[in-house]
């Protein structure tokens, strides 16, 4: 039988999508000009009922300006802003399906989510321009369908500033009005999961999944801080949906402030951590790291801290011991997928110390299994592959039956790659990922992409990509093992070269940090397929070897 949740199942209603969520009043029981957006740079603020009215508006805009139909997609290529949540929710209200993107993206990489997706605009900022208006130039979308956020620029008459958007909040007689949404099917996000092999795959989100993931959160991470004296500290990126849920739209459901960081300093997250009083903080390890031993944290009093969760990749007890002796902050985790709305266990304040290591039980309302090879679920104990089963759980992959089916199993549960264990008190332990993909913090990147790369080049006859941990950044690194055509000579001047072809041709997250280092020949089965594992095997030999020599 499957496991279920140890938490009390919940209420999820099947007709509320996302927006009617947020915004209903029966349920708020905090007061709607309560503060909830704060940018730690320019702190500007939002209140709850700001970001009402102005999503309001936007949607409205909208509708009027381009005749916004339901499921049009709204994409976004964008560090975090403050305004990110107002378009975010206003094109929600709309009936758009919302398709953000890392801002790091290539041209080529921006390009192909704006087609796949078939976006009807992009959303971006004026120092991203250059990328934005050649990626949507590929995509066949014109200039005059990009909304620039970020202050309103003076010489950019062909681009529409969001704030021209901003149109009277319908009333009874105006027309369209918000359109019938079904939550259970309608999309509201499209998020883009890059896949071990082949291009990267669009996750459908429904208003359903989305609605689901919030209330199951709430009902257990989201009971740990009173949305009256809770401030949030926003360093996730929005375009991911970790901060997606977990940082802006639980914030709003929770009534907790949020004080967002346009993208991850140490000295201004610390600085905003001694402004706000911070309480607590969604992070990735290495954000962890820097706590437990960068020198610069000695220099502010973050004393207010109560709890820093970690996510998006496996957190070392080491680390987690390293911020509890220093500053004595309990470090807990999290895991979740985007194929999941992010969350699908989380770990309680209560319960760091005890179950260390662990990412927590599962959510309200979910069930798991746990299954060898064969597909048999494992007792207590064991390890084995995670399925997971439940209403936050997404419909399948955007324009893919075929990854759609194979990613479920007979009776509907989603094979999520990830070997896991579960102790007899329903607690999950990450041990490992059968999936390849590699994740630099938090960000994923596919080893075949950069094969792909590798192999283009005229010197190059194999190439196999592997993560190895990088315990100075407390993170994965892509690392290359190289075969060299005959006659060309292994050096490190072909190495940089290597390197430095790569490193035009990806975001930067997806650069061979890990180094290359030259084979004689890549590992595989018989039908040709890279074995990275016994590559990954070889690099801890030779990393334990060094280590024996120094």
């Amino acid at each position: 039988m499957p496991y279920q949740s140890t938490f009390p199942p919940i209420n999820i209603p099947e007709d509320l999508d996302l927006w009617s969520l947020l915004f209903r009043d029966d349920e708020r029981d905090f007061n709607p000009s309560q503060e909830i957006l704060t940018c730690a740079e320019s702190q500007r603020s939002y209140a709850w009922a700001e970001i009402r009215d102005a999503s309001l508006k936007f949607g409205h805009g909208l509708q009027t300006h381009w005749n916004w139909k339901k499921g049009d997609v709204l994409a976004f290529y964008t560090p975090n802003s403050i305004d990110t949540p107002i378009l975010t929710l206003g094109a929600l209200w709309a009936g758009a399906t919302i398709s953000p993107a890392n801002p790091l993206y290539t041209v080529e990489e921006l390009a192909f989510q704006l087609r796949d997706s078939n976006a009807k605009a992009l959303v971006t900022q004026e120092a991203y321009l250059p990328t934005a208006l050649e990626a949507a130039k590929k995509a066949f979308l014109p200039p005059s369908r990009i909304i620039l956020l970020g202050p309103k620029p003076s010489n950019y008459t062909q681009f529409i500033h969001f704030s021209s958007l901003l149109r009277p909040s319908p009333t009874a007689s105006s027309v369209p009005l918000k359109p019938f949404l079904t939550p259970i099917s309608d999309l509201a996000f499209l998020v883009y999961s890059s896949g071990t092999t082949g291009l990267p795959k669009g996750v459908c989100l429904t208003h359903h999944n989305m609605v689901a993931n919030i209330l199951q959160a709430a009902a257990t991470e989201g009971r740990q801080w009173p949305s009256a004296t809770s401030i949030q500290l926003g360093i996730l990126p929005f375009f991911h949906i970790f901060g997606l849920t977990c940082s802006v739209l639980l914030s709003i459901y929770s009534g907790w402030r949020l004080v967002v960081l346009e993208r991850f300093d140490l000295r201004k997250a610390l600085e905003a951590i001694q402004r706000y009083k911070i309480t607590f903080a969604y992070v990735p390890p290495p954000v962890i790291l820097a706590f437990g031993k960068d020198p610069l944290v000695d220099e502010y009093d973050v004393r207010s801290l109560k709890c820093l969760h970690s996510g998006a990749a496996p957190l070392t007890r080491e680390l987690t011991t390293a911020v509890w002796d220093r500053l004595k902050v309990p470090v807990k985790q999290g895991f979740g997928l985007s194929e999941t709305s992010a969350v699908v266990c989380c770990q309680m304040v209560s319960e760091w110390d005890e179950f260390m290591g662990s990412v927590g039980k599962i959510m309200p309302n979910m069930e798991a299994k746990i299954v060898n090879e064969d597909g048999e679920q494992v007792k207590d104990g064991e390890t084995g592959e995670l399925w997971l089963r439940g209403p936050n759980v997404f419909r399948g992959y955007f324009k893919n039956p075929k990854k759609t089916k194979e990613a479920f199993s007979d009776d509907g549960f989603f094979k999520t790659g990830d070997v896991f264990r579960r102790d007899k008190e329903g607690n999950y332990y990450c041990v490992d990922r059968l999936k390849e993909l590699i994740k630099y913090n938090g960000y994923p990147v596919p080893p075949a992409e950069l094969e792909g790369i590798l192999v283009g080049h005229k010197d190059v006859a194999d190439a196999c990509v592997i993560g190895i941990d990088d315990k100075t950044l407390a993170t994965e690194v892509p690392r290359a093992y190289v075969v060299l055509r005959n006659g060309v000579t292994a050096s490190n001047d072909k190495a940089q070269e290597l390197l430095n072809l790569v490193a035009t041709k990806v975001a930067p997250h997806k650069k061979l940090r890990g180094g290359i280092r030259f084979v004689d020949q890549v590992p595989k089965s018989p039908s040709g397929k890279v074995l990275r594992r016994l590559m990954r095997d070889q690099a801890k030999k030779e990393e334990r070897a060094l280590g024996a020599r120094l």
